[in-house]
């Protein structure tokens, strides 16, 4: 590495600006005397807010451009909410960092303090995430699950002028923005299982710049990729992509990987689950796919397309 300052590049919003803000200040730490600095982009995902992301190319959208700087040197990092990373990354790019996992679950955030049982019939929810949609119709079939766009702040903008009964967000995103305030009702996992990488925030630069990786290995967290990389693992070996009604979360306990995944017609008609306990990930994500697989799960996805 030379001495130039380190250029992150991040998306415009306030939570991806604060999530690069959050690594700028750990890289900083751990390099006292290391200049970083952010090249804020707006990305094609952030531009298209008329259509569901997965009609114009899904979440990859928010990463194509950032990866595109990388690639022209006009930064040499990239942070990202591990759940829009795409399960296989271009072998010209590398994730030295995946850490920071904050609270992964679901929440429910509604205009009038409602939980989910309390809702009105046929009340108005705002979530583009077809997980959260076919897993919370299977406890409210009657709800009207509207695709909504924006950043946080638009969303909570959308709901509170009336537009929603209540909004499907990630727990993680309000806890960074200090909106924990806003949250209604926190989902259980077994009740709304997380997409995979929820909650943890991944570092990318070019898989050749080997200096610049060995640098960022002290921000790195084994346990955190461990759980990360087995529930991408799971959305990788059925060929599933971050649109897909799937959810993967795997949680450590004294070094023994749980690995639980969902798999679900957006309805929630059909409902797929799978879980696999054991010391060695790779082993675990072959059984959670292949339970998923044997159950119907490559014709529930044929299905969607």
């Amino acid at each position: 590495m030379s001495n130039n300052p380190i250029i992150i590049a991040t998306r415009k919003s306030e939570l991806a600006l604060w999530q690069a803000g959050f690594v700028k200040n750990a890289l900083e730490k751990v390099l006292p005397g290391i200049e970083v600095r952010l090249l804020g982009m707006t990305t094609k995902g952030d531009r298209w807010l008329h259509a569901p992301l997965a009609e114009v190319g899904g979440k990859g959208l928010f990463i194509k451009e950032l990866e595109a700087a990388l690639l022209a040197g006009t930064a040499q990092l990239a942070v990202h909410s591990m759940k829009d990373v795409p399960a296989l990354l271009p072998e010209e790019f590398s994730l030295p960092v995946i850490a920071f996992r904050e609270d992964p679950r679901d929440v429910l955030v509604s205009r009038n303090g409602e939980k989910l049982s309390e809702l009105r019939e046929g009340a108005r929810v705002g979530s583009s995430s077809l997980r959260r949609q076919a897993q919370i119709h299977v406890l409210r079939s009657d709800l009207e699950i509207c695709p909504v766009r924006g950043n946080v702040d638009t969303r909570l903008n959308k709901l509170d002028s009336g537009e929603y009964d209540a909004l499907l967000l990630a727990s993680a995103g309000l806890k960074r923005l200090g909106l924990e305030a806003r949250v209604t009702e926190y989902f259980d996992t077994n009740i709304c299982l997380p997409a995979g990488g929820q909650g943890a925030l991944g570092v990318e630069c070019l898989s050749d710049d080997a200096a610049l990786i060995e640098l960022l290995s002290p921000l790195d967290d084994v346990d955190v990729r461990a759980c990360v990389m087995a529930e991408r693992g799971v959305s990788a070996g059925l060929g599933a992509d971050c649109s897909t009604p799937l959810g993967a979360h795997a949680t450590i306990v004294d070094g023994r990987i749980t690995l639980r995944a969902v798999l679900a017609t957006p309805d929630g008609t059909k409902v797929l689950r799978a879980k696999a306990s054991g010391t060695q990930a790779d082993t675990l994500v072959r059984e959670v796919v292949a339970s998923l697989t044997d159950q119907g799960g490559l014709e529930l996805l044929q299905s969607l397309s």
